[in-house]
């Protein structure tokens, strides 16, 4: 029998210890007061906090992050400057902490690690980034910072699969992601109808660096005050990556006719979400939506309705050519610029001109495999040596200056607006296939999970998943996307999401077959 004096004694003992805990915890933040700046202990306050979150709730600090980072660009901007590196990589480190977490209980047996579709090439992916970065002699910090930049989201994949989030939980992630879209979208909307001074207050201009490093470059707003929304995460086109995201996987729910509650609770979120998509005047954002869309429309569900919409769009945007006289060829962005010549101006000829030998996205789509990629075809130059942000934030032109070529965008940014070929020139064709290889198969694991499953929530953060996933490839051409936090952090997210759900519906699976 249960000794229940002996329960309530060691209760007695823990609770008495914790609470002595908290009182020297307190003292010492107290004391600590009286010599450092109010900001730093704040800072010390909530790390402990956060470690003793993360150890004994892992998923919570999960679900913070995720609720967090869309936030975040707004909140350093009135972040000190006696803390901005603490503030600055506190949602990182955190990431880092998730996987020591994970590790320890994987190592204590307390968890069984789970096996996924992306482990053997995401392994010899990083073999490929340390060889190649032992082969080109890179500096060891720039190949750990570059390797950072690369790997850092990846790990949130693993985090979540192996701490195996239940259904409820997804759902619950799910449902407040949801209702920040539409919180975002809301103040994106606003933005349009109060203009510059609503733009002021939320743009984070002011650029942030650590000795040589830049910690925040700034954004410097060269669009008209009002015609380009971004709410509160700092760029207009990091706002129309994070709202297609979510409207893609909402678009999973819409198709599931037995989740019709949580149908009609979406049309606020299609209401709010779609117009503040095209507000922000991101062309790539509204691509990656409209393929996503198509893909779940027309190649999953076969919906006619979806195939004369977009034939009836394919239509009205050829008359309208013809009727209007609109010379495409000559569109060039400038101030003023309406919402359908921006749309237009993504065929310009002139455009495309102006970008090349402006040293713009195209010149490097054209640069990249003719010098960089045939310069070392195989491995590659290394990570943190081209086209990403560990090259531009090091200030690091290695590889330009050795190829006689401008440093990245406009010759001085260092990146060079797409993220495939940056990861190609940094990881070779041999990189790029084992990371293609996890892509490819992370999305086949989703589509499969889709059609196995009777679930309708399953099913639907499955294909919306899928479909998000076709939006980032064709996004991550025009930016450094799979190393932005707004959105790299959200794709390995819900990529973890849909192996944990996918694989628990194995086993119960299989434990009902062995019953």
């Amino acid at each position: 029998m249960i000794n229940l004096r002996a329960v309530y004694r060691q209760a007695e003992e823990h609770t008495t210890a914790y609470i002595l805990g908290l009182f020297a915890l307190l003292g010492i933040f107290i004391v600590a007061q009286s010599v450092l700046s109010p900001y730093v202990v704040l800072s010390l306050l909530l790390t402990v906090a956060f470690l003793l979150i993360t150890y004994f709730r892992p998923l919570w600090t999960v679900f913070i992050l995720a609720a967090y980072l869309p936030f975040e660009s707004f909140i350093l901007k009135f972040t000190p400057d006696e803390i901005y590196v603490f503030a600055r990589y506190f949602s990182e480190s955190l990431i880092y902490l998730l996987c020591l977490v994970v590790v320890w209980r994987v190592v204590t047996r307390q968890v069984r690690i789970q096996q996924t579709v992306i482990d053997l090439p995401f392994v010899l992916f990083v073999v490929v980034l340390v060889s190649s970065a032992l082969i080109n002699a890179v500096e060891p910090t720039v190949a750990i910072l570059g390797l950072r930049q690369i790997l850092r989201f990846v790990l949130v994949f693993f985090i979540v699969a192996n701490l195996r989030p239940s259904r409820g939980y997804v759902q619950f992630v799910t449902s407040v992601l949801f209702g920040i879209v539409c919180a975002e979208s809301a103040i994106g909307i606003m933005q349009s109808l109060i203009g510059a001074p609503l733009d002021e207050f939320l743009l984070p201009y002011e650029s942030r660096t650590f000795g040589d490093i830049t910690l925040t470059s700034g954004v410097v707003q060269f669009w008209d005050a009002g015609t380009r929304i971004f709410a509160t995460l700092g760029r207009y086109d990091r706002l129309g990556n994070f709202l297609y995201f979510f409207l893609l996987i909402a678009v999973g729910y819409l198709y599931e006719p037995s989740l019709r509650k949580t149908r009609l609770e979406l049309w606020p979120m299609f209401v709010l979400g779609l117009p503040a998509l095209v507000l922000t005047y991101s062309r790539a954002s509204w691509f990656a939506f409209i393929f996503g869309f198509l893909f779940i429309g027309m190649v999953m569900k076969r919906d006619r309705r979806v195939m004369a919409a977009f034939l009836s769009f394919v239509i009205i945007v050829g008359s309208y050519l013809a009727i209007s006289g609109l010379n495409v060829r000559f569109i060039t962005e400038a101030p003023g610029q309406t919402l359908v010549e921006r749309f237009y101006e993504t065929f310009s000829a002139a455009r495309w001109r102006g970008e090349y030998y402006g040293y713009g996205r195209v010149y490097w789509f054209v640069q990249t495999p003719l010098a960089v990629v045939a310069a070392s075809p195989i491995f590659g130059f290394g990570p943190g040596q081209f086209g990403g942000g560990a090259a531009a934030a090091l200030h690091n032109t290695r590889v330009y200056e050795q190829l006689g070529l401008p440093f990245g965008v406009f010759g001085t940014d260092g990146y060079i607006d797409n993220n495939w070929f940056s990861l190609w020139g940094e990881s070779g064709t041999l990189g790029m296939v084992f990371y293609l290889w996890g892509y490819l198969a992370l999305f086949v694991y989703a589509v499969r999970l889709y059609r196995s499953s009777n679930d309708p929530m399953t099913r639907a953060i499955a294909i919306g998943y899928a479909a998000a996933m076709i939006g980032v490839a064709f996004n991550a051409f025009t930016s450094t996307l799979l190393e932005i936090r707004t959105l790299a952090f959200y794709l390995w997210l819900y990529g973890g999401f849909v192996v944990a759900i996918g694989e628990t519906k194995k086993h119960t699976h299989a434990d009902r077959a062995s019953q």
